[in-house]
């Protein structure tokens, strides 16, 4: 397929090659014609141009992005249909995909911080829009020369609405509540999964806040928070294993070692409720690693 679409034009966007593949569609560099910038093209397989519930998600992707604008986060410039196939112009990112920086390695307490600043910032432009991700992993977030981040693929994301919660054990603050979200859909990617997906349950912020957790501790030790043979491992994983906490760095300091615990705390009450409380403890400690001298010991 990547062949056979290099050198085509859609619309005036003529495809010069294949950025990548995945469930919701492959994604490929072209030039705009018109404004002569180069973007990136989401399309939808040719395979799915039948299935109706795909071709909603893919409408949906680009409705919840042209809602989104910063500058952590892809921008999207239009949505096309051609021959009856759709397409997305989404912003170009060049770099790495933090999947790769990662590849097995530590990244280190100051690299590390700085990503999960950007990646924090990104989900609390998103929560604030009424939008959850629900597929937040290293592959979805980009890195450019100076580990600045964009976070792509809201293929999976969702629009909310505020509703109170019910229960005075969770919070005076509201929920946000996925609108059409099922109970026994088993949606995202299996080691970034919340408890809550992988039991199909009704998801809000804090699933994106596990994620993001699951993230930050991958990013610290290299190695995955919940791991397995197969999916269905990974998934058991989530539901019952405890992360390796030895494995993080001697260095990571200790709110970020909170930080970390409230993130992926398996329990909803437990769970920290705002990414933007996540935002504000690693500023904190970036703060604090870039301070000179020797660090106060706290009495």
């Amino acid at each position: 397929m990547a062949l056979s679409m290099v050198g085509q034009r859609i619309a005036h966007y003529e495809i010069l090659g294949e950025l990548g593949a995945g469930g919701m569609g492959v994604v490929y560099r072209a030039r705009d014609q018109r404004l002569g910038r180069q973007v990136a093209v989401k399309i939808l397989p040719e395979e799915l141009t039948g299935d109706e519930e795909r071709l909603a998600r893919f409408r949906r992707e680009a409705q919840i992005l042209a809602k989104l604008s910063h500058s952590n986060i892809g921008a999207i410039y239009g949505l096309e249909r051609v021959g009856g196939r759709m397409y997305l112009i989404l912003e170009l990112v060049e770099g790495q995909t933090l999947a790769d920086a990662i590849a097995g390695r530590a990244l280190g307490l100051g690299r590390t911080l700085h990503i999960a600043s950007g990646i924090a910032k990104a989900l609390e432009a998103s929560h604030r829009a009424l939008i959850v991700h629900r597929d937040l992993k290293p592959g979805n977030v980009m890195l450019d020369a100076e580990s600045n981040v964009k976070v792509l693929d809201f293929g999976l994301a969702k629009s909310v609405s505020p509703e109170q919660p019910t229960s005075t054990e969770i919070s005076e603050s509201p929920t946000l509540v996925a609108e059409d979200t099922e109970e026994g859909a088993v949606l995202g990617t299996a080691p970034y999964m919340s408890p809550e997906q992988v039991r199909g349950q009704p998801v809000d912020a804090r699933t994106d806040i596990w994620a993001f957790g699951c993230v930050l501790f991958e990013m610290l030790t290299g190695k995955r928070a919940f791991g397995g043979p197969t999916s269905s491992d990974i998934r058991a994983a989530v539901l019952r294993e405890t992360p390796a906490w030895e494995a993080l760095p001697q260095e990571t300091p200790d709110d970020l070692r909170r930080l970390l615990r409230w993130c992926l705390a398996r329990e909803l009450a437990e769970r920290l409720r705002s990414i933007g409380d996540a935002r504000l403890i690693l500023d904190d400690c970036i703060r604090d690693a870039e301070r000179p001298g020797p660090r106060a010991i706290p009495s």
